[in-house]
Formats: structure tokens, C-alpha cells, sequence
């Protein structure tokens, strides 16, 4: 008989995530978080980013499954307390391969932090950002008027991509999403669609007028001159689902939203 797969539980500090925590530990076996292989998230979004992110700087590979005591919950499975050990084992995993942003501020100071959901430039100020955009080292776009550009992840096309139309990109499509925020030139501009093979790179056209700041998910670098992005298939993720919450499955049918 195998042994049961070492399993940790990490909650978000909000009550209700609280709560449940400890109704799971009264009834399950756990392990601290550096003995686990494999980790059940309680919370949102927002606490599964927390959490990946985590493990990305441990350089861990350690599966999560995620339940949602937070909003959204578009990473989550539902909260239950029953039946977990059954619902780990037919978890479906899946696979997310984060980006790497590369950040040179005008002071010269190089930034490498990942981002799984998107790398967004935003203007610093009132006025419009102009941006150059390289990719595979063939300058795209001369001059980008805009409020910003992201590049976004098919399992971040749902987030900040979406709200900036974006495209919705399936998961496992191989594909990054490039959007502008708000483009005033070339005004029909309205993104494309990489290859995740793709090396993005943008300059930040007039820095010390039009200042910019690049975020890589929830985390900063601001004044930037020049921003390097490309998918880091060394550093994937995985990400656990029940069979009928499917992470891909909820991607597509965002398409029909209304």
C-alpha cells in the first residue's frame, strides 16, 4: 500500500478562510508547508497568486489545490469540507508557465521578478506613455501612445487582460496575449496574439517626461526604461481542479459571458 501523499494547508488571514482552516485541521492529517507535496490554498485570487508566487521564489514545484473563501475564486475549486481526500485524489492538474519580467529603471537598477497572470507598463503621471515595442528583436510598434501594454498569460487572459479587452486565451494554447491599455496611437491598434516563444521587449520613449512603472502581477518597479518579457518554462506551476471545475473549461466558457 503506498503512503499517502504529504499534504500542508496555508489559508488566507481573512475570518472565513480562518474558520475553515481550522475546521480542516481538526479533521485531516497535515504537514508543515517545507515537508508537503502538495498544498491546499483556502482564500481568493488573490491568496493563490500569494501562494504561487511563493513557491516560485522557493523554487518549488509542489502542486496546489485551491478552495475559495475569497470573491472571485476563478483559480479555486469550491469549499467543502467533506470528502477532500477523494477530491485530491481525481484532482486534474494543470500546468501554468509564468512570465519572467526583466525591469531596467532610468537609474539603471536591472528588477527580475515572475508574473503568472500578466506584466502590465502603466503611466506614472497624467500624460500618455510612449512606448517602442520589440518583438524577437524586430521593433513592432515605432511609437505607442497609450495609458500602458500588458502581456498577459492564457491563465491571466480572464484578469486584467479582459477588463482591457483583451483576448481570452485558452489554457495550454501556448500564446501570450498583447494588449494595450487605452491606445491613443496607433488608435486601431488593438493587440496581438504571441507565440510563447516570443521575446517582448518595450522602451520607455521620453522616461524622465512620461515616467512608467512595470508590475509583475501584484509587484512594482517604477520609472522604467526598458522592460523585457518572455515565458519561463523552467519555473512551471501546477494547479489542482476537480474534474467539473476544470480551470480550462471555465477559461472557454468566459467567452459566452454576457
Amino acid at each position: 500500500m503506498s503512503e499517502p501523499v504529504r499534504r500542508a494547508l496555508v489559508a488566507s488571514p481573512t475570518p472565513p478562510a480562518q474558520a475553515a482552516a481550522r475546521d480542516l485541521r481538526d479533521r485531516y492529517d497535515w504537514v508543515p508547508v517545507e515537508q508537503a507535496e502538495m498544498i491546499v490554498a483556502l482564500g481568493g485570487d488573490g491568496y493563490m497568486l500569494q501562494t504561487l508566487h511563493t513557491l516560485l521564489e522557493q523554487r518549488r514545484t509542489v502542486p496546489v489545490f485551491g478552495m475559495n473563501l475569497g470573491t472571485v475564486g476563478f483559480m479555486m475549486n469550491e469549499w467543502r469540507l467533506a470528502g477532500l481526500d477523494d477530491r485530491l485524489a481525481r484532482a486534474k492538474p494543470f500546468r501554468v508557465a509564468p512570465l519572467t519580467m526583466s525591469a531596467v529603471t532610468i537609474d539603471g537598477e536591472t528588477r527580475v521578478l515572475p508574473a503568472i497572470n500578466e506584466v502590465s507598463l502603466l503611466r506614472e503621471t497624467r500624460q500618455t506613455a510612449r512606448l517602442e515595442v520589440t518583438v524577437n528583436d524586430r521593433v513592432v510598434l515605432p511609437e505607442l501612445v497609450c495609458d500602458g501594454i500588458l502581456a498577459a498569460t492564457p491563465a491571466g487572459s480572464t484578469a486584467y487582460n479582459l477588463s482591457a479587452n483583451g483576448p481570452i486565451l485558452p489554457l495550454g494554447s501556448a500564446l501570450i496575449a498583447l494588449t494595450p491599455i487605452s491606445a491613443f496611437r496607433p488608435r486601431r491598434w488593438r493587440g496581438a496574439i504571441l507565440p510563447e516563444k516570443a521575446r517582448i521587449s518595450i522602451a520607455v520613449l521620453d522616461s524622465e517626461k512620461r515616467p512608467v512603472s512595470a508590475v509583475a502581477d501584484q509587484r512594482e518597479v517604477r520609472d522604467v526604461a526598458r522592460v523585457d518579457i518572455a515565458i519561463d518554462h523552467l519555473r512551471d506551476l501546477t494547479l489542482l481542479f476537480d474534474p467539473e471545475h476544470a480551470l480550462d473549461d471555465r477559461i472557454t466558457m468566459e467567452q459566452f459571458v454576457a
